[in-house]
């Protein structure tokens, strides 16, 4: 018998989440946040929850107690298939790892090429990972089947397809289906002349299937074939039921809308908590203090920014793309500049909207920093040094970014939309009256929208007492992955087989 058998003490119910990324082995957006918190949240309140993941460089190097579950065939294109049981090294939470070195043992991006071009055969690499988890319901390892497979994002959306199909061959119930939509945008979109090599019925190619105008989704694989579907805030997932946002899938979602439930994503307090946070220049709590100040003054110091402590200092930590609105900032910069402000980004993407950033940054040196790529440890400083961090996106299923703000105490200055408009109440003066103002929220996604709460953040941050209660009320905000874990698990509990 090895260490990875049998169930953990007192659990309730065997889940198995279906991901293509996790916190801290392999992170490129708030995905990973969210698996590597989740689950971690679920274990405590009784759930025997396990990962399966892509073998990507960084995973298998990562994860600790690593054992050879299986040897599979060859499979989508690779000629050698493992699967290795191990624990993520923080948290402890039981992985699997496929190992098909063919497949993932690709340096760098772990979806795209040097050039920012997806792979050609991303859908064998992630078809391997929805059919993968379809095996592990069917006993591929002997001494663990999960009751729940939780798949997320279009990476894992094939995982309840397989699953139905292994159902269907067997004529029995394996296992319960729940498929989170991170971001509708991203679909996992490929040609028709690609399906015959995933291994799934022709039947399946439909519209009453994972058939999308033409071609095949592994987004709506997912959709179709899960049992419940989930995303990451209340009002995103009313807004893709709606053609605006629904990105072609709208009507299906509402064909399901009873199945359709939106859970709130959380924040990890043992990796952003500002009163006991390594990672910055100083720790503090709602009493503030003279420790975010000094977050700011070092972060000035760092960026090479004036140091000047009444400079209202905005943020951006962000992907760069049209979806988060960068352009309405790189609009809006020239007024902050004017008014004294200063900016410090943190991101990458769209090639034209970083030359425009650095091209500011180059004619403004002392107001203007920029940060290209992606920094864990430089976004927990970012975070905690600014007074403002902006997130004016077109469209936002959930948004981290403006929850690590407030709980930072860094003033989140947001687009009404998704889990945004769940999560910020706006500095008007009835909501500063009430003590319920956390930051600044605006609605129409063009430059004058975001100037005009620009402005307000001004006007606001010259009046200190007020603006320092606006901060601890972003501050006393919780957003607990406890409570997301046990919404989740209710839903488990009406499909567990």
């Amino acid at each position: 018998m090895t260490s990875y058998q049998g169930l953990e003490p007192g659990a309730r119910m065997r889940v198995l989440h279906v991901c293509a990324e996790v916190y801290p082995l392999l992170k490129t957006g708030g995905l990973a946040d969210v698996t590597g918190a989740l689950a971690p949240a679920q274990r405590r309140q009784g759930c025997d929850v396990r990962l399966l993941l892509p073998g990507f460089p960084a995973i298998l190097e990562g994860i600790r107690d690593r054992q050879r579950v299986a040897q599979l065939p060859p499979s989508f294109g690779a000629d050698v298939v493992r699967l290795y049981h191990g624990f993520l090294p923080d948290s402890g939470i039981a992985v699997y790892v496929i190992d098909a070195p063919q497949l993932y043992g690709r340096p760098g991006n772990p979806y795209a090429d040097a050039n920012q071009q997806p792979y050609a055969d991303n859908y064998r690499r992630f078809a391997l990972l929805g059919w993968v988890a379809a095996r592990l319901t069917q006993g591929l390892d002997s001494f663990w089947q999960p009751q729940v497979v939780h798949s997320h994002d279009w990476h894992a959306g094939l995982a309840p397809a397989y699953i139905r199909a292994a159902e269907q061959s067997s004529g029995r119930r394996t296992a319960g289906t729940v498929f989170t939509v991170h971001n509708l945008a991203y679909q996992g979109r490929f040609s028709r002349h690609m399906f015959g090599d995933v291994d799934l019925p022709w039947r399946f190619f439909d519209i009453e299937g994972v058939e999308f105008h033409g071609d095949w989704s592994f987004m709506k694989a997912g959709l179709f074939y899960a049992d419940r579907i989930t995303t990451v805030s209340p009002t995103y997932a009313t807004e893709i039921q709606r053609q605006e946002q629904g990105c072609g899938l709208d009507g299906l979602l509402q064909s399901r809308a009873h199945d359709l439930h939106g859970i709130l994503n959380g924040v990890d307090e043992t990796v952003w908590n500002p009163a006991t946070d390594p990672l910055i220049a100083a720790r503090y709590s709602t009493r503030l203090g003279t420790g975010k100040s000094a977050c700011k003054l070092a972060l000035q110091r760092e960026t090479g920014l004036t140091a000047q402590s009444d400079a209202p200092l905005f943020s951006v930590v962000s992907r760069l793309t049209e979806q988060k609105g960068l352009h309405l900032v790189l609009s809006a910069l020239p007024g902050i500049l004017q008014r004294g402000g200063q900016l410090v980004l943190l991101g990458s993407g769209d090639s034209a909207l970083e030359s425009a950033f650095l091209a500011m940054a180059e004619a403004h040196p002392r107001s203007v920093a920029v940060v290209l790529g992606y920094d864990e440890q430089m976004s927990h400083r970012v975070i905690a040094g600014c007074d403002v961090i902006l997130v004016p996106s077109r469209f936002e299923p959930c948004g981290l970014t403006q929850l690590y703000g407030l709980r930072y105490g860094t003033l989140p200055l947001v687009r009404r939309v998704g889990g945004l408009a769940d999560t910020v109440v706006d500095s008007s003066l009835e909501n500063l009256a009430d003590g319920r103002a956390t930051g600044f929220v605006f609605d129409s996604f063009d430059d004058e929208a975001l100037g005009a709460a620009v402005r307000r953040a001004f006007a606001l941050y010259g009046r200190k007492a007020e603006w320092r209660q606006a901060q601890k009320q972003a501050m006393q905000q919780k957003f607990a992955w406890a409570d997301a874990a046990t919404r989740f698990t209710s839903l488990y509990g009406q499909i567990a087989v």
